[in-house]
């Protein structure tokens, strides 16, 4: 059976179950071992019906590997956890150790990317507080080990148990889901945007929320970099929207009889 929220929003492509596993699914996209990629990437192939899996040693990049609930892998970066301090803010273009460390970077990411690590990537303004963003993820490891992406085409996914399901919304069904999410629970604050990585919009935000006894919903795909990785497969115009499984029964509970069944929203999804 079809989910009523995708059936109330039509959505262009399927949401994705995000499931932790120790089993390996077959035939699944899966970056190699050592090389550089972007989660989102094999996410947007997800929401097109493939199946993606990640490992320990195949989680793309550092962000990506705590983004999926792999442990800090900021501290695996060439030269250690300081130089990803400068990647993200003011960059490594200085003599030394630092410079050594930025291009042990891009020989792993590529040399596309040696003027962002040179230079940075300035999304914080410093060092020290890229440091005190890192300290505030809720970084986790998972306990299993494999974490799959899969296309979400019917409830029957529902019994695998997936820790989230994300949805890909336009500006008009990301408000529909925004008025969903607070529709039936008494409190009207059920959704965040908080500051990370499109993969960690995902991951480890939905996963904390997750372990809530009243879960909110995490927009994403706020990240410009992953805006950028996805844009040719998505196109220009979506955000993520993660619920936590507990949230996301709610919120295909509250569909019948809610504003998605009246005139405001049909003329919206015309």
């Amino acid at each position: 059976m079809k989910s009523k929220i995708v059936s109330a929003l039509n959505l262009k492509f399927h949401p994705v179950a995000i499931i932790w596993s120790d089993e390996k699914p077959e035939d699944a996209l899966q970056f190699k071992q050592g090389k550089w990629g972007c989660v989102m990437s094999l996410f947007a192939n997800v929401a097109k019906g493939r199946t993606a899996v990640f490992d320990r040693k195949t989680f793309g990049c550092w962000g990506g590997g705590v983004g999926l609930g792999f442990g800090n892998q900021y501290l695996n970066v060439p030269g250690g956890i300081e130089e990803f301090y400068h990647f993200l803010s003011t960059g490594n273009n200085i003599r030394g150790m630092r410079r050594m460390a930025a291009e042990k970077i891009c020989d792993i990411v590529g040399n596309d990317l040696l003027n962002e690590a040179m230079h940075g990537e300035r999304y914080i303004k410093s060092p020290e507080l890229v440091k005190k963003f890192v300290e505030s993820l809720p970084i986790v490891d998972v306990p299993a080990k494999y974490v799959v992406f899969k296309p979400f085409k019917d409830e029957g996914l529902v019994k695998e148990e997936p820790v989230v399901i994300v949805f890909l919304a336009n500006p008009d069904q990301l408000s529909a889901l925004v008025i969903l999410a607070n529709y039936g629970s008494g409190s009207f604050e059920n959704v965040i945007i908080p500051y990370a990585a499109g993969c960690q919009t995902i991951g480890i935000f939905p996963y904390r929320e997750a372990k809530s006894e009243n879960p909110r919903a995490v927009v994403g795909l706020t990240d410009i970099s992953a805006r950028k990785n996805v844009r040719r497969q998505l196109g220009k115009d979506l955000f993520t929207f993660a619920v936590p499984l507990k949230m996301f029964k709610e919120m295909e509970a509250h569909v019948e009889g809610s504003f998605l069944q009246r005139e405001t929203w049909n003329a919206l999804k015309e």
